[in-house]
């Protein structure tokens, strides 16, 4: 699949300019804050696959990680799995031909937690709706976890899809209730109530939490509300917040010079990440020294996988490959074999057990920090029990 422009992205996916609002997907029911942060890691877990295959495997560990979630208390994960599974998700929209299309769909058909691994699925109808970038927009994943109200959240999710347009339209205030998961309950009937209880404190965590500030406004026949609407700008301070995922390294000259040579923006991103600046400069700098390449992006991606250069330097000096170099190699693999979103799962782990320099030296270096490498080692071998085995042997 093509890359979405990298204006059109926010996390894995950011929704492009809105002209109009023409797709809607609407979740019904009472969708509490966990249940919402699973079913969006899941998708974004299953994004690029989801036409594809028609299952999707991401191991428990990385997903009560993703979420935030970290308890080892799994009937909570298979009571928050059910509920995804019991969930309608609706849509009303214009298909390409312009014309009006209704449907109905479990959130997920079915989901099973077996040997540490989530396995999931979606209905093939829902699944192609999710997979257009027009219709769905991913929530930025290290913004999601810092909510603490499940209203917050879905009101988040409903006003970001329109940052672009500045505004979500007038929305009826029985459409807005369902949205926010509270439709049949009488008490929030009363407009009184619904503001002051679901309202005002949403929109306050929304704009303390978020990278979008949203300002209700609400229309009347005669005295009473009848209709809401929200308008949406983006959070100043979010520089400041440092929520933007990705928004950094774009700012970096190694960035720059990744894209200069046609590395895609997702694929760069993941480089940076996955290797550290000062790594994937290297490779960049033994590139461009080879002279005319025909392929340089296949070439550079050979070079971050097989260390291209330390490779020379160690056979023009007649050196035998060291555990350690072997050890970083196998941990390189390891990673590498990871999709994304659980690579991503990995370092937040690794990072959680690190302070000070041995912390400092790991976001400088990721995988290949030394400061850190006998307890990497430890920490792949419990990943991946038996990762290791063998190595010793070939010395």
């Amino acid at each position: 699949m093509d890359d979405i422009p990298r204006d059109q992205l926010s996390g894995p996916l950011r929704r492009g300019a809105v002209k109009k609002h023409v797709a809607a997907i609407h979740v019904s029911g009472k969708l509490t804050l966990l249940q919402r942060k699973l079913s969006n890691v899941l998708l974004l877990n299953a994004y690029d696959t989801l036409t594809s295959h028609s299952r999707h495997q991401i191991d428990a560990r990385t997903l009560c990680m993703m979420i935030g979630y970290n308890s080892n208390d799994m009937e909570t994960l298979k009571a928050s799995l059910r509920g995804l599974a019991e969930t309608v998700a609706e849509w009303d929209m214009l298909d390409e031909k312009g014309q009006q299309e209704w449907g109905v769909s479990a959130l997920l058909s079915y989901a099973k937690l077996k040997a540490g691994v989530c396995e999931y699925a979606y209905s093939p109808a829902l699944a192609e709706k999710l997979h257009d970038p027009k219709v769905f927009a991913l929530i930025n994943l290290n913004i999601q976890r810092r909510f603490t109200s499940g209203h917050a959240l879905a009101l988040y999710e409903n006003c970001y899809r329109f940052v672009r347009t500045g505004s979500t339209g007038w929305w009826s205030l029985d459409l807005f209730r369902r949205l926010m998961g509270v439709a049949d309950s009488p008490y929030y009937e009363t407009f009184k109530h619904l503001n002051a209880k679901i309202i005002k404190p949403a929109v306050a965590e929304v704009n303390k939490t978020s990278n979008i500030v949203v300002t209700p406004e609400v229309r009347k026949m005669g005295r009473a509300v009848s209709e809401i609407r929200f308008r949406i700008a983006e959070n100043p301070q979010l520089a400041i917040l440092d929520l933007d995922d990705g928004e950094g390294l774009r700012n970096t000259d190694v960035y720059s010079r990744l894209r200069a040579l046609g590395v895609s923006d997702r694929l760069a991103r993941q480089w940076l990440t996955e290797h550290g600046q000062d790594y994937v400069k290297q490779k960049l700098d033994y590139v461009a020294d080879q002279g005319r390449v025909t392929n340089a992006v296949g070439y550079l991606t050979a070079a971050l996988r097989d260390d291209y250069g330390a490779q020379v330097s160690q056979r023009n000096h007649n050196t035998p490959t060291s555990l350690r170099a072997r050890r970083l190699e196998r941990i390189r693999d390891l990673a590498a074999a990871r999709k994304p979103t659980q690579r991503d799962a990995d370092k937040r782990l690794f990072v959680a057990r690190l302070e000070g320099a041995a912390r400092d030296d790991f976001e400088r270096h990721g995988w290949m920090s030394a400061l850190n490498a006998e307890a990497i080692v430890a920490f792949w071998s419990e990943l991946s029990p038996g990762a290791f085995d063998g190595l010793d042997a070939d010395t």
